[in-house]
């Protein structure tokens, strides 16, 4: 199957080529972020089978009091710990091109068809990464500057009617550290992935401009948000992951995670591989291939399990 095709420029007579440049101009794609953020699970690879299970330890519960008396036996409390199983799959894509465009052509198309299927995995791995993300069963709304919606049955309650802002920024760190009892990613830090147009709702708050005027004053200039309420944004452009939401898509949907968020089951790391030459050699391909799976961890919204909040909207 050729991969592209040439124009005549004449009905008859001689033909000609018009003059290319030396350079290959290559798309833009969109940034990846996801991927970086989940945590391979320990003990699985290749060889392993298709299922992993993921081993959770619940809490026990906070008595009233703990005191004893002399004669009393020692009361015994619960410990339950309960799995979850993540089924690895197969990911693939792949170019096919021929030998006689290889032979024909001034450029060398291996390279540029590799490139662009590495941007191509590592998009679709970002994907499936955030969407592990979003099953986040507790779910936070901005429905107005200073107002939201929380729910934990995985179901947002309400319609986004503001973006990020700072009010909003502080409301999700207090629910996560003092509802939640979410521990942090990094040290003291939470983790906050939005959409461009989600941090662009905090840098117009000037509450923001205030905070970075003492803390890093070059925030503005370099276009980033960098750490508030002790949350590290990053900023994604990948408009499958995240979305623009709401009414009035008023939203830049994100994320906002703490330690143990999303596990990567990996039983092949993705690799690029060539197919073996068909047809006496004429018909090529390169794909990108792998077997893995990302889901999140605590799929519940329960105090001291749910580790991530999903900022998001009906």
């Amino acid at each position: 199957m050729p991969t592209f095709t040439w124009n005549f420029d004449a009905p008859t007579g001689t033909y000609k080529q018009h003059t290319l440049s030396r350079k290959l101009y290559e798309a833009a794609v969109e940034n990846s972020v996801f991927v970086d953020h989940a945590r391979p699970v320990d003990g699985f690879g290749k060889n392993k089978g298709e299922n992993v299970t993921l081993t959770r330890v619940k809490n026990i519960t906070e008595p009233l009091d703990a005191t004893l008396d002399e004669l009393m036996r020692i009361p015994e409390d619960a410990f339950q710990i309960n799995t979850k199983s993540i089924t690895v799959k197969e990911l693939g894509r792949a170019v096919p091109f021929t030998s006689l465009s290889m032979d024909l052509s001034e450029y060398d198309l291996d390279n540029p068809i590799q490139s662009k299927l590495r941007d191509q995995m590592r998009l679709v791995l970002d994907t499936k990464a955030a969407v592990a993300f979003k099953r986040a069963s507790v779910k936070y709304v901005p429905t107005g500057a200073a107002t939201n919606n929380i729910t934990t049955n995985g179901t947002p309650g309400a319609a986004a009617t503001s973006n990020m802002n700072f009010f909003h920024t502080e409301e999700i760190r207090d629910y996560m550290y003092d509802t939640l009892n979410v521990p942090p990613l990094e040290g003291d830090k939470y983790i906050g992935i939005f959409r461009t147009l989600g941090l662009r709702g905090l840098k117009r708050d000037t509450k923001w401009e205030e905070w970075h005027k003492y803390t890093d004053p070059q925030a503005k200039f370099t276009g980033e948000v960098g750490q508030i309420e002790g949350i590290r944004f990053i900023e994604s452009n990948h408009a499958r992951a995240l979305g623009k939401i709401g009414t009035s898509s008023v939203l830049g949907e994100g994320v906002v995670f703490g330690e143990d968020s999303v596990a990567l089951a990996e039983a092949m790391s993705p690799e690029l591989r060539a197919a073996i030459p068909g047809d006496f050699g004429r018909s090529r391909a390169v794909a990108w291939y792998g077997i893995l799976e990302f889901d999140i961890i605590w799929d519940t919204g329960n105090q001291g399990e749910a580790r991530v909040v999903h900022v998001s909207s009906t």
